[in-house]
């Protein structure tokens, strides 16, 4: 390979990039803002978060999923630039797994036995089946079609990343409604929602972003 052709490979790989990247912010923030107003026009922010939030289980419980989002979504970014190495990236997702199962180690460490079931179950564990998902369409749509521009190396695990970043996206905007707040209730009834959603987008990544 000459030079000249060296350097026209390298330019048109970097337009790529830079494209992809415009698509990717401007199609999530789009999605993240959908599901934003979703919620606002629907349910609303709970009525006493002004006190709620200096509690430290919603303190732990917004920030947890503010933290994964935050690292599933730059995961599903990586894999949208073929040849980018995603270790870090995957790795970042150890810190709020590690974190999460500390929490329910406090709470069950400070609850006595007896409370563990009620704070489990919660009060609405089976709306938040229905919210979290629901709530991570936007993103889902937002995120696939944004990837799908950059045909990934791996569609099916594309789209696992982009359903994990996405139902964290809609579990970190339900978390400022919900009134449940145990860490039992999020490592249990959230995570099954987001398991449900990321498996979904496997199956979608299959099928779309093959290439």
């Amino acid at each position: 390979m000459q030079t000249d052709d060296l350097i026209n490979l390298l330019a048109k790989d970097a337009r790529v990039r830079l494209r992809f990247g415009q698509v990717f912010r401007t199609a999530l923030a789009i999605g993240v803002v959908i599901s934003a107003v979703l919620l606002l026009s629907t349910l609303g922010i709970r009525k006493n978060m002004a006190e709620a939030i200096e509690t430290p289980r919603v303190m732990f419980k917004i920030g947890l999923t503010l933290l994964l989002a935050t690292t599933a979504t730059r995961l599903v970014f990586r894999m949208g630039q073929p040849g980018m190495s995603l270790r870090s990236a995957a790795s970042a997702l150890v810190l709020p797994i590690a974190l999460l199962l500390m929490g329910v180690a406090a709470e069950l460490f400070v609850l006595p036995q007896g409370a563990w079931a009620t704070s489990l179950k919660g009060h609405y564990s089976s709306f938040c089946l229905f919210i979290v998902p629901t709530l991570s369409v936007a993103p889902l749509v937002a995120i696939l079609y944004s990837i799908r521009q950059a045909a990934p190396e791996n569609p099916g695990l594309a789209g696992a990343a982009a359903g994990l970043a996405a139902s964290s996206i809609a579990a970190a905007i339900y978390a400022w409604h919900c009134p449940d707040d145990s860490p039992l209730f999020l490592a249990t009834w959230y995570s099954i929602g987001m398991l449900a959603v990321t498996a979904v987008g496997s199956l979608i990544g299959r099928r779309m972003l093959r290439w």
